[in-house]
């Protein structure tokens, strides 16, 4: 299986993802074009462009297919920024999202407006997965209080519950607002049964993002008919697709795509688990998460494995099996957040009792261990996911043989469903909550990572580096992205940790015992995330705790938030900036170990864009960015001092490793414009050997022309005295470091020299074209 780009396919070659939005819209995305330019990318890479719910801070929940967002600036402003980008030598990626469709305010979705007004007679009433045979379609929008339609009023020939407002069918006005309200295709319930109790598919458990029924022709014609007319215009090269494991059949719509969109370069938002394979679908690769959990793992110490095992063992006062967590919060996503989902699919195994079909069907959804499975191998994913369940529930071993063998019939519509539970359960039991819970090392905890596997050692790297380039070269590459937990340099500095485990047990033991917590699992995960993003304003980290602690669901929830644990968690957050000693020491041990992050921030970056795939920069990250998890990683970027500081990059000497950020700067504009100006020195891949006693620190490769070469361990490195003798063995006659200026005869070159002024270079054979970049 092979996915080589065709040959009449676009290149693209580097984006740069901006989160177009209400507040930093087309106009102002336009703006950015010759900085983009001269940072080195050959394509904008944007957050989706058509409309959305009103005030949508994202753009994943559209409400109408058919117009660019008024709130970005319409129509007029995408063909203003097609003309920037024109001007500058651009092109352009889209986001679009397929799965679902934004439901939060009804009067501004079209389709979901009729759908609400004349149920299954609407034009629309399929567009939306929706079970109308489970009666009413049910709108979770109500207080939890039995009196809570007593406030529903009449007016303007609509039905208003406070702010919300929804459709009358014709002949149904007269009378009462509860009266009217009984006689509508819709039933307004509490908010609590969205989760149990909802007759239509949902995003995840997001009860305001209905699932699309993009596997009907007529549906993907009407929501993607705008795109692909952009895309035949040649207005967008590239086409990201959100969320495909929400599918009813990703195979068969990606396929739909391709035959609608030959020339585009097509990734998918495709989740693999540690060691899973992409499906040989019709597209160029993933959006980089594959990537990122291999590329951060350079950095990360193997050999800490056990000193953190123990620090978390002793603080939590046991053993934690991820297996076991992780089937846990499967679980429990899977009964609860996923109930009315569950729900669905137990009706339709109606050959077995129904809490008993329930009961099997959420075993094996919480067995299952990947995301979801494709034909024809999700065959063996599923054979996995029926002997873990067996072994959990003995008990349910006939009905458990009987669900599998329906599940492995294709035809079958509850073989057809299940796939879209098994992804939504992975990503909300693990991604969602297991992250939160299991503390050990939380550099690990991100999305597309695995925090059972322990650092990534540089033999293990240049297989899937070398993989890629033979199977899916032109697959995205990234380090951070608006859904990461951490950003990259949060996880850089983070990484630095393992390689000084005793004396973070030491730290951890003083300040929690300085500011205690209740739940010390959930300390661990708060005291790493201070350090990794210190210093970080007071509200940000109050506002970060208090989504991480719910997303955990151990000590509150989102569903119930407990005051009183709540309380002490902010207590915590104030110690660290209230209490002197705690602040000082804190302050002390974060600018201690920040230089050594920024080489692991350089390496890391350096390792991204240079390897095999196109390389995303996700906004702001060409300088150092200690960003959260969103929204705190979609704050404003101040674009007037990176593009200030490259000018200055390009005009003044080469700037110190500091915490401006200006090295990393330079690492990212200098790849990305050798990227750009010379692709033929990206064409393969070989690892470079380093020969002396510091060889285990060096990770080096050749593209076919272009050599990375990037530190890691740099503290193991310093306590082993520097590199030494240790020398880089480079094949080419002559090279030049396009970060340094330095030029060097290859042979046996020592990276004492190489690497003297940054931990990472990148060479290229000299010549006047790459000098002058």
């Amino acid at each position: 299986m092979s996915s080589t780009p065709r040959p009449d396919a676009p290149r693209v070659g580097t984006t740069y993802r901006v989160q177009v939005r209400p507040g930093f819209d087309l106009d102002a995305t336009a703006e950015l074009a010759d900085y983009l330019a001269g940072l080195g990318v050959t394509h904008l890479y944007s957050a989706p462009l058509l409309t959305a719910t009103p005030g949508s801070a994202h753009g994943y929940d559209v409400v109408d297919h058919r117009a660019v967002n008024p709130e970005l600036g319409g129509e007029a402003a995408r063909q203003r920024l097609l003309r920037a980008l024109r001007a500058a030598g651009l092109g352009m990626v889209v986001d679009i999202v397929p799965n679902h469709a934004g439901v939060a305010v009804p009067a501004a979705n079209p389709a979901w407006w009729d759908v609400l007004r004349r149920g299954r007679d609407s034009a629309y009433a399929g567009w939306f997965d929706v079970d109308w045979d489970r009666g009413r379609l049910l709108l979770p929008v109500l207080a939890d209080t039995p009196d809570a339609l007593d406030d529903l009023k009449l007016a303007d020939g609509e039905l208003r519950y406070h702010e919300h407002r929804f459709p009358i069918a014709d002949d149904t006005g007269d009378g009462s607002p509860r009266e009217v309200h009984d006689r509508q295709h819709y039933e307004l319930v509490s908010w609590r049964r969205g989760d149990t109790e909802l007759t239509y598919r949902r995003f995840f458990a997001v009860s305001d993002l209905a699932g699309l029924r993009v596997e009907d022709p007529e549906v993907f014609a009407a929501t993607h008919e705008l795109v692909l007319r952009w895309a035949a215009a040649g207005e967008v090269d590239g086409i990201r697709v959100d969320h495909p494991d929400g599918l009813r059949d990703p195979s068969a719509y990606l396929a739909r795509l391709r035959a609608a969109a030959p020339d585009a370069w097509l990734v998918v938002e495709k989740i693999l688990e540690y060691g899973e394979e992409l499906p040989d679908w019709p597209v160029e690769g993933t959006t980089g998460y594959d990537a990122l959990a291999a590329v951060c793992g350079l950095f990360v110490d193997p050999d800490a494995e056990g000193d953190f095992t123990a620090l978390d063992t002793h603080l939590v006062g046991r053993h934690t099996s991820w297996q076991d967590l992780t089937h846990d919060t499967k679980l429990a996503a899977a009964t609860r957040l996923l109930s009315a989902e569950l729900t669905r699919l137990a009706a339709l195994a109606d050959d077995v009792e129904h809490d008993v079909a329930r009961a099997a069907l959420a075993e094996l959804a919480a067995a299952f261990p990947v995301y979801r499975g494709y034909p024809p191998h999700g065959a063996r994913h599923l054979a996995a996911a029926r002997a873990e369940a067996g072994r959990r529930r003995p008990d349910l071993t006939a009905v458990l043989d009987a669900l599998t063998r329906r599940l492995r019939d294709p035809d079958d519509e509850l073989a057809k469903r299940f796939p879209q539970l098994t992804g939504a359960v992975m990503a909300k039991g693990v991604e969602d909550t297991a992250f939160y819970r299991w503390s050990r090392f939380v550099a690990l905890n991100e999305v597309g990572g695995s925090p059972a596997h322990f650092g990534v050692p540089p033999a293990e790297f240049h297989r899937f580096a070398a993989a890629r380039q033979v199977r899916w070269p032109a697959s995205m590459t990234t380090l951070s992205t608006h859904d990461t937990k951490r950003s990259e340099d949060v996880r850089a500095r983070l990484a630095v940790l393992s390689e000084l485990p005793g004396r973070w047990a030491d730290l951890v033991a003083r300040w929690t015992a300085r500011a205690p917590l209740p739940d010390p699992a959930f300390a661990h995960l708060l005291w790493q995330t201070a350090v990794g993003a210190w210093p970080i304003e007071r509200e940000r980290l109050h506002a970060y705790v208090e989504k991480a602690a719910r997303e955990a669901s151990a000590s509150t929830s989102w569903a119930d938030p407990d005051p009183v644990f709540e309380r002490a968690m902010h207590d915590v957050v104030d110690a660290m900036y209230d209490d002197a000693q705690l602040h000082a020491e804190l302050t002390a041990f974060a600018d201690e170990i920040a230089p050594v992050g920024w080489s692991n921030s350089l390496g890391q970056k350096l390792v991204q864009l240079a390897m095999p795939g196109v390389p995303d920069t996700y906004q702001g990250t060409e300088l150092w960015d200690n960003s959260l998890v969103d929204p705190d990683n979609r704050r404003p970027v101040d674009f007037a001092v990176r593009r200030e500081l490259l000018a200055r990059l390009d005009a003044g000497p080469l700037p110190p490793v500091d915490a401006g950020g200006a090295a990393k700067l330079l690492v990212v504009s200098r790849t990305l414009r050798l990227r750009r100006d010379r692709p033929e020195l990206f064409t393969g891949y070989r690892p470079v050997p380093a020969h002396g006693r510091a060889g285990r620190h060096a990770l080096a490769f050749d593209r076919g022309g272009a050599v990375a070469v990037a530190t890691r361990l740099p503290l193991g490195l310093a306590r082993a005295g520097g590199w030494g003798d240790t020398t880089l063995s480079l094949s080419v006659h002559e090279v030049t470091d396009l970060f340094t200026g330095r030029s060097y005869s290859g042979g046996q070159t020592p990276l004492a020299d190489l690497l003297a002024t940054y931990p990472v270079a990148l060479l290229a054979p000299t010549t006047e074209s790459v000098e002058a970049s």
